[in-house]
């Protein structure tokens, strides 16, 4: 009896020390964002698809505060607390963190031949060489409109600017709606829902933004102080005071039905699906005339690297790998309606106001945003002067030709092309 006992107790201690040896093995990966409004969707699908494939690799996601990401991201890095996995903004600020050595070199992880030299464009060094984030999504700009105040009024979706104003006109005299749901308080919202919504069309996208850079062009010249013409043309059109309106303003605004069109990037897509009552659509910034080339900003917004430092690095490349898949792409995409994939295979995406914002991809020539590729990184920044100025035009407070002045002048201070 007494060695039965033995013999299982021997037994049993020798499948727990298994268990506990498989137990071991599994490996926890920490996954730091500032996209916390995306917890849920982590936790219920993009998590539970890869380890279905990867038993012994767990996945956490931990994100922080957007506006508290950057400096706690920080420093956990120096701290040495920091996740095995690092989501990425686009350009200097992840190219900041790849130059001190945070960053893991990502130029051979399988699956990075799924993305265009464009796609990889903000996690990649200046001279191309590396690229040490594997592009996740981006977002692209456009005006959403309320379909039954067009129906209402009977207007047409806007093709071209004389279109465009033509809409605003009739939205304003008939006086049951305001015409476009904008305020200058916040002042990015000036300029990343005005100026470089509708400034691509003027200096042709990747054209003029890397004729910049090169010191080919000015922010002086004709196309770039057009845009900032009709955005000054925009301010009978934002309300009365638009000059204190914040963007969660805005946002509340269009989605209670109180204005016909929003300028707007497609991140909006989800919130506004959950809280407007009424139908939607979407068109790109007018051009000129009909049939024009159009431009838009098709803007590569976040990417996810490895830490330098992980402990797992190994499991976090094959989690990387995943993120790189056309698997990946097919869920985020369709989890996050407006964070379109970089991914070279199409994705089949459900919902119809992102169709038709990417939709555009097919007939009009994209480009990013003029002022995150290298322009902002001196003082002062080119990108936040651009918020300023924006809202100073709109406001009325500087002539588009004196903002223009004073951004070149900025950028002149501290910015020598290379020849």
């Amino acid at each position: 009896m007494k060695l039965k006992l033995l013999t299982a107790l021997l037994l049993g201690s020798s499948i727990l020390g298994a268990a506990g040896a498989a137990q071991a093995q599994d490996v926890t990966l920490n996954v730091e964002s500032w996209r916390n409004d995306d917890l849920s969707i982590w936790q219920e699908k993009l998590i539970p698809a890869f380890e279905a494939k990867n038993p012994g690799i767990k996945v956490t996601f931990s994100p922080s505060a957007p506006t508290e990401y950057d400096a706690a991201l920080g420093a956990k890095l120096q701290a040495g607390s920091a996740g095995d996995l690092i989501t990425c903004r686009p350009f200097d600020k992840s190219l900041e963190l790849y130059n001190k050595g945070n960053l893991t070199d990502l130029t051979t992880l399988p699956g990075m031949e799924n993305f265009s030299p464009v796609a990889k464009a903000a996690w990649t060094t200046d001279d191309g060489k590396a690229t040490f984030c594997v592009p996740m999504a981006s977002v692209i700009h456009g005006f959403i409109y309320n379909k039954e105040a067009f129906d209402k009024l009977g207007i047409k979706v806007p093709e071209t600017r004389d279109e465009f104003f033509a809409a605003l006109d009739k939205i304003k005299a008939d006086g049951t709606y305001t015409p476009m749901a904008m305020g200058t308080k916040d002042l990015w919202e000036a300029a990343t829902m005005g100026y470089q919504n509708i400034g691509p069309n003027y200096w042709k996208g990747e054209e003029g933004r890397l004729a910049l850079i090169k010191g080919e062009q000015k922010l002086t010249d004709p196309d770039w102080v057009a845009p900032f013409k009709e955005l000054a043309k925009w301010k009978p059109y934002l309300g009365d005071g638009f000059e204190a309106q914040t963007y969660p303003d805005s946002q509340n605004l269009f989605t209670l039905g109180r204005a016909a069109i929003y300028p707007a990037g497609s991140w909006e897509i989800s919130v506004f699906n959950s809280q407007a009552q009424f139908k939607m659509g979407a068109f790109p910034p007018p051009v000129e005339k009909a049939g024009d080339t159009c431009y838009i900003s098709d803007h590569n917004d976040i990417g996810i690297g490895l830490n330098a430092k992980s402990k797992n690095p190994d499991a976090a490349k094959k989690f990387l790998s995943w993120v790189a898949s056309p698997e990946f792409a097919e869920i985020y995409a369709n989890a996050l309606p407006g964070f379109f994939s970089l991914n070279s295979k199409p994705v089949d995406m459900k919902d119809p106001l992102a169709q038709e914002f990417v939709s555009w991809r097919g007939k009009c020539k994209s480009t990013i945003r003029s002022t995150y590729q290298i322009l902002s990184r001196g003082t002062p920044n080119l990108e936040n002067e651009t918020w300023v100025e924006s809202a100073n035009v709109i406001n009325g407070t500087d002539t588009p030709e004196q903002a223009a002045e004073k951004l070149q002048k900025g950028l002149d201070g501290w910015y020598k092309p290379a020849k």
